[in-house]
């Protein structure tokens, strides 16, 4: 449910494949069904919700975070009995809290899962059905969780390549505001304090690559992260918190012209990142 990015790519899979015998996309704009059949996203689509959710033994709502309890909430009349719901959204604790009692009451399933894949690009035209290959993919059951249904999205996840972690929902947004959430808003406050008109017209004009790479994912949706930072306001101001103290240790060194402090935190820095590369991590953009 929804092609975008996310749910066109995981449709575009799961047709390639052969992995179900049907699927089906709810959107909201006429124009975007055409979108969707032309890109091979989905077998069919339609703005019907009660339409494309009923008769489906799985569902996975694709939207932004902020959408995902209204989404629910008009989708449980249209469930079928047993069905299986899973979401992809970057924020589980929120999008969990709204789902899994009126799901479970409605007799079908919800595990929450969030594959960490993306692009700063959006959009069903930015869809590619490999872009869960070689991902992480975290599915965050709770004590109530059905046994057989974590199990489930766990194998969906798998089915289309990615490498599935399983932990809480709490944990996980803790861990992705440090790896995912942080890095988007430094990102951003980069562009913003580099680009910004009050510099000279040459500021823009060096900066190169590096810049470039650094602050690639700015050019996301800032809708989409606007409700991210607010569903995960408080593991993002810890993370805020945490990096804020590691750049005023930088600052000191620097300010005291500390040659060799400075050089244990750049070291230290390259040390771990190289250690994270070298062990095969895949670094996502979501």
């Amino acid at each position: 449910m929804g092609v975008g990015l996310l749910g066109g790519s995981l449709g575009r899979a799961l047709r390639r494949q052969g992995l179900a015998g049907e699927v089906a996309g709810y959107v909201r704009r006429e124009v975007t069904i055409r979108e969707a059949v032309e890109a091979k996203a989905v077998d069919w689509a339609d703005c019907n919700l009660a339409k494309v959710v009923g008769g489906a033994d799985l569902v996975v709502l694709c939207t932004p975070v902020a959408q995902m309890a209204l989404l629910v909430s008009d989708l449980v009349p249209s469930l079928a009995l047993g069905a299986l719901v899973t979401d992809v959204g970057s924020v589980k604790g929120a999008i969990v809290a709204a789902a899994e009692d009126p799901i479970g009451r409605a007799r079908a399933r919800f595990v929450g899962s969030h594959p960490m894949a993306g692009s700063e690009r959006t959009g069903v035209s930015a869809s590619r059905e490999d872009l869960f290959a070689g991902a992480v993919c975290v599915v965050t059951p709770t004590p109530v969780s059905d046994p057989g249904a974590v199990a489930e999205v766990g194998e969906l996840w798998r089915s289309v390549g990615a490498r599935v972690l399983t932990m809480s929902p709490e944990r996980h947004d803790e861990l992705v505001a440090r790896s995912s959430h942080l890095p988007h808003l430094v990102a951003s406050s980069l562009a913003s304090y580099i680009l910004a008109s009050g510099h000279p017209p040459e500021q823009a004009q060096l900066c190169a690559s590096g810049f470039r790479d650094t602050t690639r994912v700015a050019s996301g949706s800032p809708e989409m992260w606007r409700d991210i930072a607010l569903a995960n306001r408080e593991s993002i101001l810890a993370a805020l918190d945490g990096f804020g103290a590691v750049v005023a240790e930088l600052r000191g060194a620097i300010e005291d012209a500390d040659a060799a402090g400075l050089e244990r935190i750049l070291s230290q820095a390259k040390e771990r990142r190289d250690h994270w590369t070298g062990g095969g991590t895949r670094a996502a953009a979501e």
